[in-house]
């Protein structure tokens, strides 16, 4: 029986890594798994990680974890389309992660405000970040949809139940923090609301 080695590199810096690190010895994260591993990230080094992740995918195309990293690079490079697309790929494959979930309803609104989106994107949105509660219901989902709720339901003169401040209060009982708030507004590439 013979076995192939598997050479890894850094997408960061190329350094030759190992099966299970999460990190290269440069300190670069070797999967990105949330936004904070991007947010402060440069352009450039986003666009190498990007590189790395695609042709990856042309070997392994249902990869989750390689969907759901390469969702994340798009959304930071506000390349909203590709993130859906990435984030559909990695929840196909993993109905359990509430974040691919969020990320893929925050990639709907394509970076405008709820408001101008339209009624599909918004229906989708809220599919997605329902079913993200439904597997862990995180504080920041609720406000969230809190958020779709007031921009676009509340706005557009629009019932829904409950409101926009009922799901607000929600969020604020599980306990959303203010980091993730501003994280949120960082995503979305929108202001916050006076009234959120």
């Amino acid at each position: 029986m013979s076995y192939s080695v598997v050479r890894l590199n850094c997408p960061g810096c190329g350094f030759p890594v190992e099966i299970g690190m999460k990190e290269c010895p440069a300190g670069h994260p070797l999967n990105i798994s949330t936004f904070n591993s991007v947010r402060d990230m440069p352009i450039p080094m986003v666009n190498k990680y990007t590189g790395v992740y695609k042709k990856e995918l042309q070997e392994d195309p249902v990869n989750k974890e390689l969907n759901y990293s390469i969702g994340i690079c798009y959304l930071k490079l506000k390349l909203y389309d590709k993130a859906s697309l990435a984030f559909a790929k990695a929840i196909e494959d993993d109905f359990d992660n509430s974040e691919a979930f969020f990320y893929a309803a925050i990639a709907e609104l394509k970076g405008k405000k709820a408001f101008l989106a339209l009624r599909p994107n918004i229906s989708k949105a809220e599919e997605y970040i329902n079913a993200a509660i439904m597997i862990e219901p995180k504080g920041i989902y609720y406000y969230f949809h809190a958020y779709i709720k007031y921009d676009f339901y509340e706005r557009k003169k629009l019932n829904t139940f409950p409101d926009y401040q009922e799901t607000k209060q929600i969020a604020y009982d599980i306990g959303v923090s203010d980091y993730d708030i501003q994280m949120l507004y960082e995503l979305l590439n929108v202001e916050r609301p006076a009234c959120l």
